[in-house]
């Protein structure tokens, strides 16, 4: 079991949407935190079914419950009618509510009600750095952070059945796609795509449908919360930049296994790659939890000098390599950088085991660049 740093108690006011990929382990959270609290959990299809055939038998349920009873719906994209309901007994009420989802897709394209502000919408990202006590950094790499998938050694079996659940679930129970065979090419195509610049022409190329559609699988993986952007770094000095989103999977164990990287090894580029990814990984759940509004970017050059991430306006410029050796050919996109932005500080985070400083890089070895982030260090 791990101990989840989301401080879910101190951010609950009178109400919160708990969104996050399916299997972040959102209800487990939830069980443990609220053990009482009145909870309905819409996967399970009679108490599904009977809030679609009538959605006011949730007041009729909680209408004699004191002010202040603390109510959880879990997976509440399965019946957004609910929000009405729930809106009316917040305000005539006082009851609190917790509305978990691992989409706001449904929600959105019902036009369903949002509840005026009453609740704050937050994320459960999958594990991270301090809530792992055995961390190991190839796991991670391999496996990615979902807590089943962590666990075990070959999740392998785990992330396909992942998938499957996903394509069937999230994807034709919803009807958002009339041909999900040309979904699931799109999911590989887009894993290739991870941590890559989007060029929706060359993908809809790769997968026999038009860019306008291609764009709207992105939407799609956007809103049930299983990939991201990253934006380019927009401020021009001297070299021309290019201003395409780089696109990333929620979780690298998905991107692994869409990819078929398996046994991943030091040293090759599909390790490399991996590990960017998580280190990326890792930023974006800190930043969503400590709600910092510091924006994340990455920086391009057409004379091929590049940066993984920049934080803020130049604040920190950081580069990612799985190398366990720095050397100076590693460092060319930080210095290009930084003479554009002298001001800016400087970090290379890598596999070499000793963390020092090279005039004004900071060299750091992955595990003390997760132990400064999570300590505050970074941003």
């Amino acid at each position: 079991m791990y101990k989840r740093i989301f401080d879910i108690e101190n951010k609950l006011d009178e109400g919160m949407f708990l969104f996050g990929a399916r299997q972040t382990g959102k209800s487990t959270l939830l069980k443990e935190h609220f053990k009482g609290a009145i909870y309905f959990d819409l996967l399970n299809p009679r108490v599904r079914t009977a809030f679609k055939r009538n959605p006011n038998s949730l007041w009729e349920a909680l209408q004699d419950k004191p002010s202040g009873t603390l109510v959880i719906v879990d997976e509440i994209q399965k019946v957004p009618e609910l929000l009405d309901v729930v809106h009316s007994l917040m305000v005539e009420r006082g009851l609190f509510f917790i509305l978990s989802g691992s989409s706001a897709r449904k929600l959105k394209r019902s036009g369903a009600n949002t509840l005026g502000g009453r609740a704050i919408p937050e994320t459960l990202f999958p594990l991270v750095w301090p809530e792992v006590t055995d961390f190991q950094i190839d796991k991670a790499v391999q496996n990615g952070m979902i807590p089943r998938h962590y666990m075990v050694e070959d999740a392998t079996k785990r992330i396909s059945g992942y998938v499957k659940v996903y394509l069937d679930e999230e994807i034709r129970e919803e009807g958002e796609v009339r041909e999900l065979n040309a979904f699931e090419r799109f999911l590989e195509v887009a894993a290739i795509s991870d941590g890559e610049m989007l060029n929706y022409s060359n993908i809809a190329a790769d997968c026999g449908v038009s860019a306008k559609t291609v764009k709207s699988y992105f939407q799609i993986l956007y809103d049930t919360l299983i990939g991201y952007e990253i934006p380019a770094y927009r401020k021009e000095i001297k070299r021309k930049i290019i201003q395409a989103p780089r696109f990333y999977f929620f979780d690298v164990g998905i991107a692994n296994f869409l990819m078929g990287r398996h046994a991943l090894k030091r040293g090759t580029d599909d390790y490399g790659h991996a590990f960017e990814h998580y280190v990326i990984q890792e930023i974006i759940a800190f930043k969503g939890y400590n709600e910092k509004r510091d924006r994340i970017s990455y920086w391009h050059t057409y004379d091929q000098k590049e940066v993984d991430v920049i934080i803020g306006d130049a604040n920190v410029a950081i580069e990612i390599k799985s190398t366990e050796h720095v050397e100076n050919r590693h460092q060319k996109g930080l210095k290009a950088f930084h003479e554009e932005h002298p001001e800016c500080r400087l970090m290379l985070v890598s596999l070499d085991p000793i963390t020092r400083k090279s005039a004004n890089i900071e060299l750091v070895y992955v595990l003390d660049f997760l132990k400064t982030l999570w300590d505050g260090g970074i941003f």
